[in-house]
């Protein structure tokens, strides 16, 4: 179906942070399939460790218990500090999990219709639970399939004091937020820490659920295995997908506490959710990013990329912002600038723009300052020469 206006290239093999097309040119790979192959592309532990497991068993159902599930669950459990996980297909199941979560939690709680706060400028998904708690409402998004689902209360994302003011006694079960909005323009709150601890707090106070969408600022992209973790507290609910499995589907929905019991059996379910081939792609990741140290490449190379933008386009009339959460940088120019993903396509560049005016790359987190430069060097040309054309 007519679902996506794609670009004009197919690519039949990728090494690193490069990817070859049919014709045989290279493309640096500056977004990664949208922050997915946090690996880059066959990593050959990665594709040792897929290989041994399709020779060993693809799949079952979840009727029956999953070796690989169960420590991949293990495995994410210790690295957040959580309870229990659900595993489904992608981001926006493993988000429908946490919206049917706190709705459950509250009818527990005796609240007839429970509603959920979320944030404006929020993504978390196209299915239409997720599109209702989506906060925006542009063409692509929400108008064209309402009436979306009732029971959701947009505020300000960033602002402590809207969240306050959404207080709903009797009504709100839970807060759902993204800590670094990826798809609403790499948005990250003045201050992050204060913001997510601000929430907590507010949470705590009232009975609700702090649900976070770590979908794509999930797995070290931020410098962290996950971003929560520089602020310091713990939520009650965290969602994943992404970069979990380097390309192989997976979504997890990842809870503690009174949360981490909430379903019981029948409560909820998916066919290939956890199955052994994209648990296995789950564990191998983690422990190569472990191995790698990528968590902290993610962090030294996405400040490097963010520094050698800042210099290289000091001064441009245009450049609004430059900013970035470890591997999650966002270049804000004043303008419109979907045309230079065609300009960077034809320099033999991947990119993305988002929210209109963001240029968002999302590298890949094997990325080297080497190869950071490389990416300064195609782009920044392309900025400036954008923004001349279009003054």
């Amino acid at each position: 179906m007519n679902t996506y206006g794609r670009q004009p290239v197919t690519f039949v093999k990728g090494e690193g942070v490069w990817l070859t097309d049919t014709a045989g040119d290279r493309y640096l790979d500056a977004l990664s399939g949208v922050a997915v192959n946090g690996l880059g592309h066959a990593h050959p532990k990665f594709v040792s460790a897929l290989n041994a497991q399709i020779a060993r068993l693809i799949h079952v159902s979840n009727i029956y218990q999953i070796a690989e599930q169960s420590a991949l669950a293990d495995k994410l459990a210790e690295l957040s500090g959580m309870d229990r996980v659900f595993f489904c297909n992608s981001g926006c199941e493993a988000n429908e999990a946490a919206i049917k979560l706190a709705r459950l939690y509250g009818h527990n709680k005796g609240i007839d219709h429970p509603e959920i706060i979320v944030m404006d400028q929020s993504f978390h998904g196209r299915t239409m639970a997720t599109l209702s708690a989506t906060g925006n409402r542009k063409v692509q998004y929400r108008a064209p399939f309402e009436p979306i689902m009732p029971g959701v209360e947009f505020v300000e994302f960033g602002d402590l004091e809207a969240s306050q003011k959404a207080i709903q006694p009797g009504r709100t079960a839970a807060v759902f937020v993204e800590p670094v909005q990826g798809e609403g323009g790499i948005h990250i709150p003045a201050s992050l820490k204060g913001y997510i601890q601000g929430l907590r707090e507010i949470c705590d106070a009232n009975g609700w659920l702090l649900m976070l969408d770590e979908v794509q600022s999930g797995i070290a992209r931020t410098g962290t295995w996950f971003a929560f973790q520089h602020t310091g507290i713990l939520p009650d609910v965290m969602t994943l997908a992404k970069g979990l499995g380097s390309g192989v589907p997976i979504g997890a929905c990842v809870a503690r506490g009174v949360a981490a019991e909430t379903f019981t059996p029948g409560k909820h379910g998916s066919t290939f959710g956890g199955n052994p081939l994209a648990t296995a792609a789950g564990l191998a990741t983690l422990d190569i990013i472990a191995e790698e140290k990528l968590r902290e490449n993610a962090q030294t190379v996405g400040d490097y990329i963010r520094q050698q933008f800042t210099e290289s386009l000091k001064g441009a009339s245009g450049v609004v912002n430059i900013r970035n959460a470890g591997m999650m940088i966002g270049i804000e120019l004043d303008k419109p600038c979907a045309d230079l993903v065609k300009q960077a396509l034809a320099a033999k560049l991947l990119i993305n723009v988002t929210s209109e005016k963001v240029i968002r790359l999302l590298p890949p987190l094997v990325m080297s300052k080497q190869e950071a430069d490389e990416l300064v060097s195609r782009l920044t040309p392309l900025i400036l020469n954008f923004l001349k054309a279009s003054a």
